[in-house]
């Protein structure tokens, strides 16, 4: 049985994305797919790249990546960006905008946000209907598994069983009329305060611990045959990080130190 992990939304945290490397590679899996998002939040995105370009076998653009990489923007003096310089950000930009493959007879397809774009929100654990991010919410789970011109395909092209994706930092499994939603959540900055803002609250314990997933079945089968998706969660040195960020000139590097005790982005 062959095992794949899935990893997201590190935004600069080396500290993090070390651990959960670690972590995976003591189940001694060595293929990675990463769904997006490298860069701001966190000081260390040039590290995290250079990793990121070792670790994984498929790499795919996040939103924030696009904003930072993009051709259009080097005039534009994001802290990210000058961090990066410019050979990584030219690796970035040309990342794919999503991926798929066969797993035991499963089609799976991975993107960072959705199939329609890098930014709009999908969160089955809220309700979408009130949501108030950026006028790019997704209502239903069936729009997440569209054949759109955005990631290339076409209404003849086959949906796929499961679909994988990152962006809102919420790990989740949705079982659904056959198919199947997930989101392996964040490594580098975990958002799911049950009690925002209170990081004594006992509830909130398990809330800024990094996260993976972990597919098993048979790579690029058709048939099909026994499979299995897994949550991890892990720990990770938040204080190390923290002493990173303390030491860099990053701008609202306070807010990103809140969000990694608090697992709170408000």
């Amino acid at each position: 049985m062959d095992r794949l992990a899935i990893i997201s939304d590190i935004h600069g945290n080396i500290t993090a994305l070390n651990a959960v490397l670690d972590d995976i590679a003591s189940r001694e899996i060595s293929r990675i797919i990463c769904l997006g998002d490298y860069v701001t939040k966190g000081c260390n995105p040039d590290l995290v790249i250079d990793k990121i370009r070792e670790k994984c076998e498929i790499a795919l653009l996040g939103n924030c990546d696009d904003v930072i990489a993009h051709p259009d923007n080097t005039h534009k003096k994001f802290w990210s960006a000058k961090k990066i310089g410019p050979e990584r950000a030219n690796y970035l930009h040309n990342f794919p905008v999503s991926t798929e493959f066969y797993m035991s007879g499963r089609l799976i397809r991975l993107f960072h946000a959705s199939p329609k774009g890098l930014s709009n929100i999908f969160n089955p654990m809220f309700s979408n209907e009130n949501t108030i991010y950026s006028g790019t919410e997704i209502h239903s789970p069936w729009e997440m598994f569209e054949n759109t011109e955005f990631i290339g395909k076409t209404p003849n092209d086959p949906i796929p069983d499961i679909v994988g994706y990152g962006h809102i930092h919420t790990p989740n499994i949705v079982r659904f009329a056959n198919k199947m939603l997930f989101n392996p959540g964040s490594v580098g900055v975990p958002v799911e305060m049950l009690n925002p803002g209170d990081i004594n609250d006992k509830t909130n314990r398990f809330s800024t611990l990094s996260s993976y997933i972990i597919l098993e079945g048979t790579y690029g089968s058709k048939e099909l045959s026994s499979f299995a998706i897994n949550l991890v969660r892990i720990p990770y040195d938040i204080e190390k990080e923290i002493a990173y960020l303390e030491a860099s000139d990053m701008p609202f590097r306070k807010k990103v130190i809140k969000e990694l005790r608090t697992a709170c982005s408000l």
